[in-house]
């Protein structure tokens, strides 16, 4: 597997190993960064890596640093420019999971987020499945709630919040499940661990809403539009039950990293057949096909990494 060779830093890309920070960083001491995940998908008969929602990433980047006071001083479009950059400088042929981080990287004893220096970097790294069992995921509910909006905003993808979802995910896992579903603090379902969740009643849709304290996740406003317009699926936004996952006739996680994944059982409940089952089939089918450049309908959603280099080349010569 190809190793990260190179990140940006510092205002320029240089080799991963300098691309470090002092024990003293804020960001380290305290948490306060934010960050996204983008994925970049390789098309081997176009041999071309396809990156995935770049620009929505990146904006949602930019309002997350908004909320913790973080000046980033570049626009969308340059953060485009740059990953494209590094990522054509990797090299990759392969799955590719694309990591910008925004933090206060004064080195300064303060608990604060006004009047501090601030840093960006972004790195890249090959990248698989985030849950091996993603046709059909063993899943309990964890003991450990999500935190509330007021307390630690789910909306904002902040560093030092993920210590939430790491003590959920490993209370589940240590009992013996692959992935954890999290109440809200009044006991209503909120997301997964890391991702957010849908499931099936009566052929509809159904997911939480925004406000139940969840990541506002783009691949969730993705596969909604997919339901709605591709598969004439009705998808409804409201409150779910606990019990309700007990009845549920399909049930899956999705995001960035765990992409979508079928849910084959929840608390030693089955879902369904217990195998994947049909609507997330055709979700899974036609979200991979996007990704990979394959469905040119959706060909907006995605930006070739190397077609602009190989565009200038041909154009120098």
């Amino acid at each position: 597997m190809a190793q990260t060779k190179y990140a940006f830093f510092e205002g320029q890309i240089v080799p991963i190993e300098r691309a470090k920070v002092s024990i003293m960083t804020h960001a380290f001491n305290y948490g306060t960064g934010c960050f996204e995940g983008i994925r970049a998908y390789w098309n081997n008969e176009e041999e071309e890596l396809y990156l995935l929602k770049m620009r929505e990433h990146y904006q949602r980047l930019h309002r997350s640093c908004h909320i913790l006071l973080i000046s980033l001083s570049y626009e969308v479009d340059t953060l485009c420019d740059i990953t494209l950059e590094l990522l054509r400088k990797e090299g990759f042929r392969q799955d590719t999971y694309i990591r910008p981080l925004a933090y206060k990287s004064a080195e300064e004893i303060s608990v604060r987020l006004h009047d501090l220096e601030d840093g960006f970097a972004i790195f890249a790294t090959p990248f698989g499945k985030y849950i091996e069992s993603e046709e059909g995921a063993k899943v309990g509910v964890s003991s450990w709630r999500r935190i509330s909006d007021n307390a630690i905003p789910a909306r904002a993808k902040i560093t030092g919040s993920y210590i939430n979802s790491a003590l959920i995910k490993t209370d589940i896992v240590m009992k013996g499940f692959d992935e954890a579903i999290v109440l809200t603090q009044d006991g209503h379902i909120s997301e997964g661990s890391a991702e957010n969740l849908f499931i099936v009643r009566e052929g509809k849709l159904i997911t939480s809403p925004i406000t139940e304290d969840i990541l506002e996740g783009i691949t969730r406003a993705a596969l909604m539009e997919l339901a709605r317009n591709e598969l004439g699926i009705e998808v409804v936004e409201r409150r779910i039950d606990r019990s309700e996952l007990y009845v549920a006739e399909e049930a899956f996680f999705c995001g960035t990293g765990v992409q979508i994944a079928a849910i084959a059982s929840i608390d030693h409940r089955t879902v369904g057949t217990g195998e994947i089952g049909p609507i997330v089939r055709r979700l899974r089918d036609l979200y991979f096909e996007i990704a990979r450049g394959k469905n040119k309908k959706y060909a907006p959603w995605v930006t070739p990494v190397y077609a602009g280099a190989r565009r200038k080349k041909l154009a120098a010569t």
